[in-house]
């Protein structure tokens, strides 16, 4: 399981990253070239896992895992989520802050000491709550807090503004999935990070099944939408 899981995961998020990316290409929404971004980020962290679990830990791979899986992916998803949702003036100001931290964590993860005992297990899981220090795991938590937030909220606002309206209920369906998801595969996380990594590949697998479920139940869901702070709804498809 410590390679199927992951394995799996890392089809279904390039499958996805692919999709995404191709209307990127086609319409160039700003949120979609970022969440391609958040996927390759999440591609790149379940790849390591695959490796590790053929060939355990290596220090430059549990690096990479922590860099792109446990810091950026959720990051990352999230300010696609903002520039879809917010005026694109504030999303670009998100997302200078974004690259900024993003920056600062490559440097802090490049430079952290790694303890080698805690990436040495008998079944490959995935410590995070032990391997890097403590400025690492704080990091961590900002990145993954801000992007589920945003995730999870932006869907689920936007499911309660299709159903109030009484309007597109498969819309309404769609971002239920997606809120979900992206909660399945925090939690998993969170369970990881408080030293219990049992349900982290499953967490991932399951999650990322089910954002793309959302994804593809309404694949122009949030093409028809963007909530300005001030000026409330319009339409942009």
């Amino acid at each position: 399981m410590n390679t199927f899981l992951p394995f799996v995961s890392t089809l279904v998020t390039l499958a996805f990253a692919c999709v995404v990316l191709d209307q990127y290409v086609a319409r160039r929404r700003p949120y979609q070239l970022v969440w391609s971004l958040g996927l390759l980020w999440f591609f790149l962290g379940t790849s390591s896992e695959f490796v590790a679990g053929l060939g355990g830990w290596s220090d430059g791979l549990y690096r990479l895992w922590y860099l792109a899986g446990a810091i950026f992916a959720a990051a990352y998803l999230g300010m696609g989520t903002v520039y879809l949702l917010t005026p694109k003036r504030f999303a670009n100001v998100v997302m200078a802050l974004l690259v900024l931290g993003s920056l600062y964590a490559v440097y802090s993860v490049a430079t952290a000491q790694i303890d080698p005992e805690a990436l040495v297990t008998t079944s490959n899981e995935v410590r995070p709550h032990t391997a890097v220090p403590g400025n690492v795991r704080i990091q961590a938590a900002i990145f993954n807090s801000f992007g589920t937030i945003a995730l999870v909220g932006g869907a689920v606002y936007s499911a309660w503004v299709f159903w109030r309206r009484r309007i597109l209920a498969y819309r309404v369906a769609s971002n239920v999935l997606i809120a979900a998801g992206a909660i399945i595969v925090a939690f998993s996380g969170s369970l990881a990070t408080l030293g219990n990594p049992s349900y982290l590949f499953l967490g991932e697998l399951l999650g990322v099944i089910v954002i793309f479920l959302g994804f593809l139940r309404s694949r122009e869901v949030f093409g028809l939408y963007r909530f300005p702070l001030v000026h409330g709804f319009r339409r942009i498809g």
